[in-house]
């Protein structure tokens, strides 16, 4: 113990530089843990959609009839806002969806600080969905 004291006291800036790293990265870790806690990728939505969760798309009306998640209820990002009650019913969780993940995650933040702990985000929104080649229903596929 005695050498290591030593060693900080003749080498108190190389020292404080280690310190100062190891509290920059365990910041920018939680930080990170932070903000995507709310943030679901493509596998954590299919299973937490399997296990009961309900989908919420927050897309304009006619991007929304253009192609969207199968089961996914057309709420506008403003008026879920309002009434985040009318995306869930049974406190079960709601994974929000958006072109690319930006205006649903921002949904996300807004809804978690009034204490809504059951809103997700797609990470990516429907742009992934697409990319993953999942299955997406039109309006013109809801008709037949």
């Amino acid at each position: 113990m005695q050498a290591l004291i030593e060693f900080v006291n003749a080498n108190a800036l190389l020292t404080t530089g280690l310190v100062a790293s190891a509290l920059a990265v365990v910041f920018y870790e939680l930080r990170l843990k932070a903000r995507n806690v709310a943030s679901l990728n493509i596998p954590m939505t299919v299973r937490m959609i399997n296990d009961g969760g309900s989908v919420v798309d927050v897309r304009a009306a006619d991007k929304f009839s253009a192609g969207h998640i199968v089961a996914a209820q057309n709420i506008p990002a403003d008026k879920l806002l309002q009434d985040p009650a009318a995306a869930s019913k049974k406190k079960r969780n709601v994974i929000l969806v958006c072109d690319n993940g930006a205006s649903s995650g921002e949904c996300v933040a807004k809804l978690r600080k009034l204490g809504h702990d059951h809103f997700f985000s797609l990470r990516g929104g429907i742009n992934e969905w697409r990319k993953e080649a999942l299955p997406l229903v039109s309006k013109d596929q809801a008709a037949a």
